[in-house]
């Protein structure tokens, strides 16, 4: 039998992929941008699950933004796919070392020291003239797997492409990994690690593992947000663009690897019509909305959706 989540998963990247040829730009550039976060909240999920949070993913987010748009600076090499890789290997290796520490450490000590790494990496980048300090630069993607798409007249949509069919990738994966008998540890992490260790696995090592895989889609989102909007700066690290990321998982909800798509979505939306509509209270509106989901569905936006299994099977 066909898993669900899977086949709803790819039935509606295809849906994004045919309705992008006929959506204006604005709608396209919001999708775009809600994909970027769904990707890096879909790794927050996976800490989440473990009962950790944390305030500093714009840590991996922003490394992962500069590692593709230092590409062409440093390797003199402009292709998408290249920026990628770098921002994977990047965000990999690091988030592999802090791993070590971070390792040791649950609850707001945890949050609070992957928030100062985080923040560690914002006073840098705005210090370092050489990478245009608090205004950063400008980031150019001219190829990719060598065909020069810029000046095709699809640029934007084939970007859009790449950035539906990562976050598809990502979320098949992240489905199968949940699914697996390391991924459900994860589970079992937050509610005894005692008994985790009984059983003879390392709780240590599951959350290792699990903050590499949330460092590298946290990365993933940040190139690809570089790569659509084509700017990057020192506030993709600051703790403001973190609890951004924290907001979404806590309104999206952790039952799903498609919660943190469809909390993305809803997230982008409110903030950019607010913004347009009512630029001195679009933080009061986004707070609203974030009170009253918790009053309301306080497992989280995705919880809809299995209440209505609940009621079905009942």
């Amino acid at each position: 039998m066909p898993d669900k989540t899977l086949t709803f998963t790819s039935i509606a990247a295809l849906t994004l992929v045919i309705s992008g040829g006929v959506l204006p730009q604005w709608a396209i550039f919001l999708v775009t941008v809600s994909l970027c976060y769904g990707t890096v909240v879909l790794g927050m999920i996976l800490l989440a699950r473990t009962g950790l949070v944390s305030f500093g993913h714009g840590l991996y987010y922003c490394l992962g933004a500069y590692s593709a748009g230092t590409s062409k600076l440093f390797w003199g090499i402009s292709d998408l796919i290249f920026m990628l890789l770098t921002a994977i290997i990047l965000t990999a290796t690091i988030s592999f070392a802090l791993g070590f520490l971070l390792r040791k450490y649950r609850s707001i000590f945890f949050a609070m020291l992957s928030l100062a790494f985080s923040m560690i990496l914002y006073g840098l980048l705005s210090k370092s003239s050489y990478l245009g300090s608090t205004d950063g630069f400008n980031v150019t993607t001219q190829t990719i797997f060598g065909y020069d798409f810029l000046d095709s007249g699809y640029a934007r949509y084939i970007i859009f492409l790449i950035t539906t069919f990562t976050a598809w990738l990502c979320c098949f994966l992240m489905h199968l990994y949940l699914k697996s008998n390391k991924g459900r540890l994860a589970d079992a992490v937050k509610d005894n690690e005692l008994r985790v260790e009984y059983l003879g696995a390392s709780a240590a090592k599951i959350i290792h593992t699990n903050y590499v895989i949330s460092a590298v889609l946290a990365g993933l989102g940040g190139a690809l947000m570089a790569i659509s909007i084509g700017h990057i700066d020192p506030e993709m690290s600051y703790w403001t663009t973190s609890g951004e990321f924290v907001f979404i998982t806590i309104m999206a909800g952790t039952s799903s690897v498609l919660a943190p798509f469809f909390g993305s979505m809803l997230f982008t939306t409110v903030r950019s019509f607010a913004y347009e509509y009512s630029p001195d209270t679009w933080q009061l509106l986004l707070g609203t909305t974030m009170l009253i989901i918790i009053i309301f569905l306080p497992d989280g936006l995705w919880s809809l959706f299995t209440r209505k299994k609940k009621h079905r099977s009942v």
